[in-house]
């Protein structure tokens, strides 16, 4: 796919009046997994790239503002290379003030990566892949620029919120959305299940695995709601849907307040992992 679907066009339009918008909403939240408790789901990413002192060349594909490729270079690994490739300029703006001058950046699409073929060590990937149009040519992509043998490590999203309040959301969100929400695929659903990952990953990679990761997140009504603002559908409401969106929900949750008046909830992850072939 050569030219940007309207749903692409929004994704770049979006992250460019909401720059740091995922990095805010996953870097100050502790993550957990079968494999352990890390300080954000970045950490448990960056968790996964080996620390040697052999080369290692690693992408972050759709890096954003470039929070994980600084988790990366904070290691000052001497061997290290880091690439960071993304559609937004306004990300990439930001990424380029806040990391090191020997972090590469470039603009560009994961279907058309503007990097050699097996030039890659690391492919790591951040809440982006199951947004992008045309998924199985970014697979052949990243199977491409990566050597045989390299590693691929993404995390993408599992279910929207955890626990009883996404079920509430839900319940609240979908007659408003139904009437207020102009239809947009984002993606192909192949990316939201392990079994759909095998087979995008069949034909380029081997040894496959998953991790269910959860970042758990206990706030205030106020807070939990000003974070779903940020997030893609409720972003494409007017205003007005907006508004009743916010109404029905503050009513919907009030239930389920603490003692305290907070609210436990979170987001629900999955880890993605894989070799080159």
């Amino acid at each position: 796919m050569n030219t940007p679907s309207t749903a692409e066009k929004y994704l770049q339009d979006f992250h460019q009046r909401q720059v740091g918008v995922t990095s805010a909403a996953f870097a100050h939240l502790p993550a957990r997994s079968a494999r352990g408790t890390y300080a954000s789901s970045y950490a448990a990413l960056t968790s996964l790239v080996p620390a040697v002192d052999t080369p290692l060349t690693v992408l972050d594909l759709a890096c954003g503002d470039g929070h994980l490729l600084g988790l990366l270079a904070a290691r000052q690994q001497a061997q290290l290379q880091l690439l960071g490739v993304d559609m937004s300029e306004a990300e990439l703006a930001a990424a380029r003030a806040a990391l090191p001058a020997s972090v590469r950046l470039l603009p560009g699409r994961g279907q058309a990566l503007d990097l050699p073929s097996a030039s890659v060590d690391y492919l790591v990937s951040h809440m982006a892949l199951m947004l992008m149009d045309d998924i199985e040519q970014v697979v052949r992509e990243m199977r491409r620029v990566l050597r045989p043998g390299g590693q691929f490590a993404a995390i993408v999203g599992r279910t929207f919120l955890l626990g009883e309040v996404n079920d509430v959301f839900m319940r609240v969100f979908k007659p408003i959305a139904s009437d207020a929400l102009p239809p947009l695929r984002f993606g192909d659903r192949r990316t939201g299940s392990e079994a759909g990952w095998r087979e995008l990953l069949d034909a380029g990679f081997t040894e496959v695995e998953f991790d269910d990761i959860d970042v758990p997140w206990t706030t205030t009504p106020g807070d939990l709601w000003a974070a779903l603002r940020d997030t893609y559908d409720i972003d494409r409401l007017d205003d007005d849907a907006r508004q009743r969106l916010r109404g029905a929900f503050m009513d919907a949750v009030a239930p389920l307040h603490a003692g305290d008046g907070l609210i436990a909830t979170g987001w629900g992850l999955r880890a993605v992992r894989a070799r080159a072939a």
